[in-house]
């Protein structure tokens, strides 16, 4: 499989992440939050991603790329583990952001989330960020 072959696929969640109209985000979980730092939509994304807990990461990325031209930022700097069912979810957030003319990058300084990203070929596709803009002098 090639890193875009799946990330066209519509996601299977419903209900109030894919809303359009509903401005709040979903409730924080043990996985994942979303809050506003200036112009952006943050994602934080805690403990380990894989296939028993995408679906709470998703439900944000959901939500956080519904709205036309959002500026979203996943911030992956605590989390502990990240597997390919959480690139998944990734992909298809981008391609989901892109489309409706928004961008979505990713904030890790961990040497593994690269080595992973490299090695799946989305290292072009998720340049990493090692910090948020904006927050404790980091440029925008």
């Amino acid at each position: 499989m090639t890193p875009d072959a799946d990330d066209r696929a519509p996601y299977p969640i419903e209900g109030p992440a894919m809303d359009p109209a509903r401005s709040a985000p979903p409730p924080a979980n043990t996985h994942a939050r979303t809050r506003r730092c200036g112009s952006f939509t943050v994602v934080e994304v805690m403990g380990e991603i894989d296939l028993a807990t995408e679906a709470l990461l998703a439900e944000h990325l959901a939500a956080a790329t519904t709205t036309p031209e959002s500026d979203v930022l996943v911030d992956l700097r605590r989390v502990v583990f990240f597997d390919c069912s959480g690139l998944r979810v990734l992909c298809r957030a981008e391609t989901r952001a892109r489309d409706r003319g928004g961008r979505l990058r990713v904030v890790s300084d961990a040497p593994r989330i690269r080595r992973l990203l490299r090695g799946a070929g989305l290292l072009g596709r998720f340049p990493l960020l090692p910090a948020i803009p904006g927050e404790e002098g980091t440029p925008r």
